[in-house]
């Protein structure tokens, strides 16, 4: 059974291309840029991994993952956060998240850390 994985980010260009990069390596993929409801979206889909956008047109990722790792159901689901903040001082260990991949991300850096963290 292929592994799920959700995908937020408002920017489509990158929602694209992680779609296609994740469906290739044999992922389900749901790719979203809309953070409202997420956590229903999530509940319905239930995936294996989540990606979040750090900065999002109306949310936070970082505050999103830390609402995911509060749900029972998804609170060993591990989750990255993709930002191009990496640099501004953010305390990404504060929102519980299991990786950080900096944008602009290699392609193979995404599927590296999305597989190691997809047992």
């Amino acid at each position: 059974m292929l592994k799920r994985i959700l995908v937020l980010d408002d920017n489509q260009d990158i929602l694209e291309v992680v779609n296609e990069v994740l469906s290739y390596e044999h992922f389900d993929v749901h790719a979203t840029s809309n953070s409202n409801g997420i956590v229903a979206v999530a509940e319905k889909f239930n995936p294996d991994l989540i990606i979040l956008d750090y900065r999002l047109s109306n949310a936070n990722g970082g505050e999103i993952c830390l609402e995911l790792k509060a749900h029972p159901k998804f609170k060993d689901t591990p989750v990255i956060i993709f930002s191009a903040y990496i640099s501004m001082n953010v305390d990404f260990d504060k929102y519980r998240c299991d990786a950080v991949i900096s944008k602009p991300f290699d392609l193979s850096q995404l599927i590296e850390t999305v597989n190691g963290l997809i047992k």
